[in-house]
């Protein structure tokens, strides 16, 4: 077989406004198991939105942009129910930045053979395919942006905003995430930002620049997220998988604390993951085992067992659709940063 012989079904990613998932929401509060618990975290994010004093975090980990939710991470920011995200590099590069460029994913098998597809330069999430040679275009552009860019230490909110910027006017895919946070003031942060095809190109970036090329500077992330933190209050979680994004969002009530901050504990939160939580790792706990580290106020959180791509669409049409988001005023927090950087 041939490369295009394994690339040809693109992966098409849901439109949430396209359907009304209302009327089986309101079902499944009467129901039990996974089912009443999606309807719970659907009213505890609906909370959220009509809570005008709320600022809403949205925490990304997993493929499930790669899978076909894409679509709606940028309208969550479209519609005004996210003011900030902190996410793996993979799912803010290597998914949805690799896609505004012109690139796709592919539907493919797990039952392929990962030698094959290895010889053909395709790599493999489970049963979804990306062209290797595509990702590295990626990975040059973003050394090609970092280029362009004054040498020296960035959080990685500053560096996705240029990726953003650089997109505006040039994107391939219109109304990505990366734009579209960039062109709503909503911050994106990714606190391991080297680990994904971001990482690639930073590395080229210093290799053809010795002795004058930027850095990026994870403590400048962290302090840049604890000022939203202390900026906004009253705060919501929105977590999709777990891993250094989960943590890293629910770890700003204790940095605040540090910095001689009294700020509440996030107020609101909700977590869809399918991760045990009896190996005792960070990020398969529970929202209820959080309020022990003064993170999350029990009583109005909500653990999701479920795999992303399953239910995440629910939600999000149901919050679409409830229109709570219509009200809310936009926190723009990108622009807080960079005028209290000044």
């Amino acid at each position: 077989m041939k490369k295009e012989d394994y690339l040809k079904q693109p992966v098409r990613h849901i439109d949430v406004a396209s359907f009304n998932a209302v009327p089986l929401i309101d079902g499944m509060r009467s129901m039990s198991f996974t089912a009443r618990d999606l309807a719970r975290a659907c009213d505890i994010y609906d909370a959220m939105l009509r809570d005008d004093a709320c600022s809403i975090i949205l925490t990304l980990a997993g493929s499930a942009g790669a899978g076909g939710c894409l679509k709606i991470y940028s309208d969550l920011v479209r519609y005004n129910m996210v003011d900030a995200i902190v996410a793996t590099g993979a799912s803010i590069v290597d998914m949805d930045f690799f896609e505004a460029l012109g690139f796709r994913h592919y539907q493919g098998s797990v039952l392929a053979d990962d030698s094959e597809l290895r010889r053909l330069y395709i790599d493999r999430i489970y049963d979804t395919y990306i062209d290797e040679e595509d990702l590295q275009v990626c990975d040059r552009t973003v050394s090609e942006i970092a280029d362009a860019l004054e040498p020296r230490p960035y959080s990685s909110r500053e560096l996705i905003k240029e990726m953003g910027k650089y997109l505006f006017g040039k994107a391939q895919k219109k109304d990505s995430l990366v734009e579209s946070a960039y062109r709503e003031g909503v911050p994106i942060f990714c606190p391991a930002f080297s680990d994904c095809s971001a990482g690639f190109g930073l590395v080229l970036h210093q290799h053809r620049n010795p002795g004058r090329h930027l850095s990026v500077d994870s403590v400048k992330d962290f302090y840049e997220l604890t000022r939203i933190k202390i900026q906004a209050g009253e705060s919501g979680l929105v977590m999709i998988g777990g891993g250094v994004p989960k943590n890293f969002a629910q770890d700003t009530v204790i940095c605040a604390e540090l910095l001689g901050k009294e700020v509440p504990q996030h107020k609101y939160a909700v977590q869809i993951t399918v991760a045990d939580v009896r190996d005792g790792a960070l990020s398969s706990s529970t929202l209820k085992e959080a309020q022990s580290w003064g993170k999350v106020e029990v009583g109005r959180e909500q653990m999701v067992f479920a795999e992303a791509t399953s239910v995440l669409p629910l939600m999000a049409s149901y919050l679409y659709h409830q229109e709570g988001w219509k009200k809310r005023r936009r926190r723009r927090y990108t622009a807080f940063l960079d005028e209290s950087a000044d």
